[in-house]
């Protein structure tokens, strides 16, 4: 244990040492970081703190403000943006010859990068910018016909609920929300609840694999086989699950899949990825122009015109990363942090956990509320006097304050969060 401490010392002591660290040494840092882990025994990599100190030292989070709202846009580590800056500085050199004849031709090699994370084929992977891009192409280029009905939930994320109210107010697409009160510890329940709402005239099922206000992970793979077996298509809204759950998309069972790469991955803010099962391809209209908007190749859904080109070839960095500490670890980790601090929560009078702490059916976001406070008392509480950053969530049948660690997250700022609970509850 001595040894490692010193060795970690080193790490981190190199790394102060410079601020204009390179990419290089980044992932030197990362391999070596390797060394702190026992292969005889993976299952103590969750608190492995030497190691998790190695990749918290790989961000530039602000030490005043503790963040703690990563459900939203995740920060990116330190080599994506550095990426980032080096796309875009050579960008401005020459923007139309670098941009155009440079960089444009780097987006085969990342989709390539996207299909091995995704565990899917390269030819059914397009790069966007955000899953409301990517889930509003799938909604609005699907053939559907007056009359044909869609199955969501009120519980989904706003975006892709307001796109198939506009399906349904222009062109007569009839949409159903089902309505959860989460937490729920029963797959059953949710896929029965999805099977009974099914009609002659269900073409598909919109899932959003993890609930963004409450982290309630859903039984896509049992739902999907359950509407399959019907002949009903799934579409599922990714954001909060690609880069954080241990899955391949051919789990899923799916046609169609939209996520942000600026969550969990950590890639660029303004990154995204589309997937479409191969066949289903040439059905899909893209949401903006193309010369063949009834071909079978999925770049037609990249026909964006001029975009951020340093962003898009920023992804790969945080693909290298994400690999380098490996899904399966990254989940684990995440989920162990959220059950450090939302354990002992419920143990708070007042504090009510509206998230299950099961790996099944939650991993890294919480929501909780403080009896005789709102949401946002709340919240801007734990800011102006503790400086945590969260954030307030009222949406139907839900209030409450989310509160979402990543990997850069250490155990003494979740301690942090803890003391001010247990202030303001007694307040």
């Amino acid at each position: 244990m001595g040894g490692r401490r010193k060795f970690i010392g080193k790490l981190l002591a190199a790394g102060a040492a410079s601020s204009g660290i390179t990419a290089l040494s980044h992932a030197q840092k990362l391999e070596q970081a390797q060394w702190l882990l026992d292969p005889l025994n993976p299952e103590k990599d969750t608190t492995n703190e030497d190691y998790w100190t190695v990749i918290q030292q790989a961000y530039t989070v602000n030490a005043n403000v503790l963040n703690l709202n990563n459900g939203g846009v995740s920060p990116a580590p330190r080599v994506v943006q550095e990426a980032l800056k080096r796309y875009n500085d050579l960008s401005n050199e020459a923007p139309s010859y670098y941009m155009w004849r440079v960089l444009d031709m780097g987006r085969e090699p990342l989709r390539m990068q996207l299909a091995r994370l995704a565990g899917c084929d390269a030819e059914e992977i397009a790069i966007n910018r955000n899953a409301t891009e990517a889930l509003n192409t799938i909604i609005y280029g699907l053939p559907l016909q007056r009359g044909d009905e869609v199955i969501g939930t009120k519980q989904d994320y706003p975006n892709m609920i307001q796109a198939w109210q506009q399906r349904q107010e222009r062109e007569g697409v009839f949409y159903k929300q089902l309505s959860f009160n989460f937490p729920i510890e029963s797959d059953e329940e949710i896929v029965k609840a999805f099977e009974d709402a099914i009609t002659p005239r269900t073409k598909l099922l919109h899932l959003t694999h993890i609930i963004n206000w409450v982290g309630q992970i859903l039984p896509v793979r049992k739902i999907a086989d359950m509407a399959k077996a019907k002949g009903i298509e799934i579409l599922v809204d990714g954001a909060h699950s690609f880069g954080l759950l241990d899955f391949k998309i051919s789990d899923l069972n799916a046609d169609y899949f939209g996520t942000s790469l600026h969550k969990f991955l950590s890639a660029p803010i303004g990154s995204g990825m589309l997937w479409i099962k191969k066949e289903k391809i040439g059905r899909i209209w893209p949401l903006l122009c193309n010369g063949a908007p009834r071909g079978n190749d999925i770049r037609k859904f990249e026909t964006l015109g001029t975009r951020s080109f340093p962003i898009e070839q920023a992804i790969g960095e945080a693909i290298h990363f994400q690999e380098g500490i490996g899904n399966k670890r990254k989940q684990e980790r995440i989920h162990y942090l959220k059950n450090y601090w939302a354990s002992e929560a419920i143990k708070i009078p007042r504090v009510q956990l509206h998230t299950s702490l099961l790996p099944q059916y939650s991993c890294a976001i919480a929501g909780i509320s403080m009896k005789g406070m709102t949401p946002f008392d709340l919240d801007q509480m734990l800011m102006n006097k503790y400086k945590i950053h969260t954030v307030a969530i009222v949406w139907e049948n839900i209030s409450c304050v989310r509160i979402t660690p990543h990997v850069f997250t250490r155990t003494q700022d979740l301690d942090r969060l803890l003391t001010a609970l247990n202030e303001i509850a007694k307040t």
